[in-house]
C-alpha cells in the first residue's frame, strides 16, 4: 500500500536513548523530549488494549511508533490507518508494513486530520501532553464509534468518574458517549519508564442519544458548572425557573456541588428544565 507522509508535529512513541553527539543527545533523545514519546513494550498491555477495543473495520491509531499495537490491531481484524509525525518512526513503520493491505502509515499530526465519513474507531497509546486535544477530536468526529485510549491513570479516573466526581467534559458528552475506566497499565510497561501509571479509557458512542437537543443540554451543563453560589442549585437558579423541583426529581440534594452530580442526573435535570 502506498504510504503518505504529510507534515505534522507530534508523536507519542519513544525510541530508547542512545549516547551520541549533539551535546550528548541523539535525534532520538531530542524527539523523545519534544514529542513526548514513550514506547509501549509490554505484550500483556497490548493484549489488554486490543481486548478493550474489540477492533473491527476502520481503526485510526495516533502515534504508532514502531507499531506493536498497530500489528496487534491488524491481526485482530482491523484495517488500521496509523498517524505518526516522527519521520524516523514513520519511515521505519512504513517499510515494515509495505505490501500489507491491512495497514496504512500516514505522517501527520492526528489532531489536525479530517475525520473519516465512514464509521471508525480510534485506538492508541497517546501522549499525556495532548490527551485532551485527542479526546476533543474524537468527541467532535460524527462517525466515531468508540475511542480506546491508553492515558495517564489520573486522567482516565477523572473522566470516568472513578473519584466520585464528574468533569465538565464527561457530563457534556454523556448523552452521546459512555465513559468507562479499564485496566491499569503500570509505568514499567513503557520505555523509558514514565513517572506515573497509565490506564485504559474507553469512550463509546451510544446507539441512541439520551438527549435530542444538544445545544440546550450543553447550555444547562455550562451554567451549572459556572460555579456561582457554590452549589449546582445556586448556579442553575440564575437561569432556570423550577430548579428545586427538578433537583428533587433527579434526587440531587440542594447543597450538592456541581462535580458530585452524576451525568444521569444531568439528563433528568435537562428533561425537567429544558423540554
Amino acid at each position: 500500500m502506498a504510504q503518505n507522509f504529510a507534515h505534522g508535529n507530534y508523536s507519542h512513541t519513544q525510541k530508547k536513548a542512545r549516547n551520541g553527539g549533539g551535546g550528548g543527545r541523539t535525534p532520538a533523545d531530542r524527539a523523545r523530549r519534544t514529542l513526548s514519546q514513550n514506547f509501549l513494550v509490554d505484550r500483556h498491555a497490548i493484549d489488554l488494549m486490543v481486548k478493550a477495543a474489540a477492533p473491527e473495520g476502520l481503526v485510526l491509531e495516533p502515534g504508532p511508533g514502531e507499531g506493536p499495537l498497530t500489528f496487534a490491531l491488524a491481526e485482530a481484524g482491523a484495517r488500521v490507518v496509523a498517524y505518526e509525525v516522527d519521520p524516523r518512526l514513520a519511515g521505519r513503520l512504513a517499510s515494515r508494513t509495505r505490501g500489507d493491505d491491512r495497514i496504512e502509515v500516514v505522517r501527520a499530526d492526528f489532531t489536525t486530520v479530517r475525520a473519516p465519513r465512514e464509521p471508525f474507531a480510534v485506538v492508541g497509546n497517546i501522549p499525556y501532553a495532548i490527551t485532551s486535544r485527542i479526546v476533543d477530536w474524537c468527541l467532535r468526529a460524527p462517525a466515531l464509534t468508540s475511542a480506546t485510549l491508553l492515558t495517564q491513570r489520573e486522567y482516565a479516573r477523572k473522566r470516568a468518574g472513578d473519584y466520585g466526581r464528574w468533569t465538565l467534559v464527561t457530563v457534556e458528552s454523556w448523552p452521546w458517549f459512555g465513559w468507562r475506566l479499564g485496566d491499569m497499565v503500570g509505568r514499567e510497561s513503557f520505555r523509558p519508564v514514565p513517572s506515573v501509571d497509565s490506564a485504559i479509557l474507553r469512550v463509546e458512542r451510544r446507539p441512541e442519544p439520551l438527549v435530542h437537543d444538544r445545544r440546550s443540554y450543553q447550555e444547562l451543563v455550562e451554567v451549572g458548572f459556572a460555579g456561582i453560589g457554590g452549589s449546582v442549585r445556586a448556579s442553575l437558579k440564575t437561569h432556570y425557573p423550577g430548579v428545586d423541583a427538578a433537583l428533587a426529581a433527579a434526587d440531587v440534594a440542594r447543597d450538592t456541588v456541581v462535580g458530585h452530580v452524576h451525568p444521569e442526573q444531568w439528563v433528568v435535570l435537562w428533561e425537567r428544565l429544558c423540554r
